[in-house]
């Protein structure tokens, strides 16, 4: 179990995991052992609640395909095993930016002294300015 918050959890079996090689330049380990992972996660057939899912196919993330298929590729470290931590933790951390309720703004008027304190500085800046000018005689 993938523990998302208190109440929420998915299932390891809802994750698609497969090893895959690691792109880049690495010498003979890289080219002969699959230590990156690939992992996918259908929202649209998991066990999320559904204001998780709809949150986050809303998401404007370049992980997350047209279909609903968050895909992650974990490719970090030299080991198997610690890719797959990886590739979990980022899978976790995505969902968990989701549950997060924004709090809504309450919008505010600015006080009688804040309005007053910057009409007292225009004025201010505007006699300064037009001491400026030429002096006639």
């Amino acid at each position: 179990m993938l523990k998302i918050t208190e109440r929420t959890a998915l299932p390891l079996s809802e994750i698609e995991l497969s090893a895959v090689r690691s792109q880049g330049a690495g010498g003979q380990n890289v080219n002969k052992v699959a230590t990156a992972i690939h992992l996918r996660f259908d929202i649209a057939a998991s066990s999320l609640s559904p204001l998780y899912k709809e949150r986050l196919l809303k998401l404007d993330d370049s992980r997350i395909t047209k279909d609903g298929i968050i895909i992650i590729k974990a490719q970090q470290y030299r080991t198997q095993e610690q890719n797959k931590a990886d590739a979990l933790r980022r899978l976790q951390a995505l969902i968990i930016s989701v549950t997060v309720t924004p709090k809504k703004r309450k919008p505010t008027q600015p006080s009688r002294s804040v309005k007053r304190k910057r009409l007292d500085s225009k004025a201010k800046r505007g006699q300064l300015k037009a001491l400026r000018g030429n002096i006639r005689d």
